[in-house]
């Protein structure tokens, strides 16, 4: 036996320092990088948050754009295909010429979900919605990138199946993104609440790339939503897909995201301290996932978005969440089209952990 650990020892410390020497390299390239995140909080206010006062009757179905944005129809026309993450997205218009974003995959579900759960407590989201199948004219080949990731959900008459639509704005433009250290709102109760609410979904993929600032033109602004009014620049996690499913990231994308059996299994409150708290979202990586180091130092660093949260935010937010019904929770299900007993599992989750804040 120590002959065994002995032989493992060059090895250990081989890797140990590989580990090492990449974290170094992500720490000071994450030092080094440039504030573009950032360039729009010295010329504008900046919104993370906003009370719902109708909270009650807020309609989780169809979430922040209600059935009025709602797309009217199922045959849309393509436009052109975005390459950027890893999920496969296109640009649709429909009927009445207004834009959509499409995404399919493992996404499109958890995605429409979250996006009504952040809404109902006041957080910015995208006006997503989900459709079970749209067709799609003029559509082009797929690039060699995403076939394998449109494999059983695009057929070759353009017919696209388990669809998430992201409704592209007229009035909105995208001001660039921000980070989760360096923000307008570092140590506000707001900002803490929706890193409780990661947990409560979660969403561990929190890189900065999926949090965006847009600017929302308002009555009177010029056609630029940039001249908007500066109250009306709003920072949200536009990227939530990556949620109900595991804690962490781990190789298997079909437990990661949207999976009833890892949302239930998964550990939610790491550690109650007298006045902070610690979630276990995004949790530790699985090993083998340390065949790209870069990556899972760079992911490491992610962890401190779940700890040391104040327990007052994290009670502050949970009786925000306490005021829903199981009706609004279940219709948030519902909206991704999960079968009856899904819904019935996530939603039981769900509330779960909404008693377990109340009672921090």
């Amino acid at each position: 036996m120590n002959r065994i650990h002995r032989s493992n020892l060059p090895f250990a410390a081989s890797f140990s320092i590989v580990l090492l020497f990449v974290s170094v390299q992500v720490a000071a390239q994450q030092d080094n990088r440039s504030p573009k995140h950032d360039r729009e909080e010295t010329s504008a206010q900046a919104t993370l948050w906003s009370d719902p006062a109708d909270l009650e009757s807020r309609n989780l179905f169809y979430g922040a754009g209600g059935k009025q944005d709602a797309p009217r129809g199922a045959v849309f026309t393509y436009e052109q295909e975005d390459l950027k993450g890893t999920s496969a997205k296109f640009d649709v218009r429909d009927q009445d010429g207004l834009k959509w974003r499409v995404k399919l995959g493992e996404e499109a579900r958890p995605e429409t979900v979250a996006t009504r759960l952040l809404w109902a407590v006041g957080y910015f989201t995208d006006k997503d919605y989900f459709l079970a199948k749209i067709q799609v004219t003029q559509m082009q080949p797929v690039s060699k990138k995403r076939r394998k990731r449109v494999r059983g959900l695009l057929e070759p008459d353009g017919t696209m199946l388990n669809v998430r639509l992201k409704r592209r704005a007229k009035d909105e433009k995208k001001m660039g993104t921000w980070r989760w250290r360096q923000n307008p709102f570092s140590g506000t109760r707001e900002l803490n609440g929706l890193r409780v609410m990661m947990a409560l979904i979660n969403n561990w993929d929190l890189k900065d790339q999926n949090n965006s600032i847009y600017a929302r033109k308002t009555d009177g602004a010029g056609e630029d939503p940039c001249g908007s009014d500066p109250a009306h620049v709003m920072y949200m996690v536009s990227d939530i897909g990556a949620s109900f499913g595991t804690a962490g990231r781990v190789r298997d994308r079909a437990r990661a995201k949207g999976n009833l059996e890892s949302y239930q299994r998964s550990k939610f409150i790491r550690n109650i301290g007298a006045d902070y708290v610690d979630f276990n979202v995004p949790a530790r990586e699985s090993w083998v996932l340390t065949v790209n180091p870069k990556e899972y130092i760079r992911r490491l660093h992610l962890r401190w978005i779940g700890q040391r949260i104040p327990r007052a935010d994290a009670k502050w937010i949970g009786q925000l969440l306490a005021r829903l019904s199981h009706e609004q929770i279940s219709d948030a299900f519902r909206a991704a089209d999960y079968p009856p007993d899904q819904v019935d599992g996530f939603s039981k989750v769900v509330e779960e952990r909404i008693a377990k804040l109340n009672d921090l």
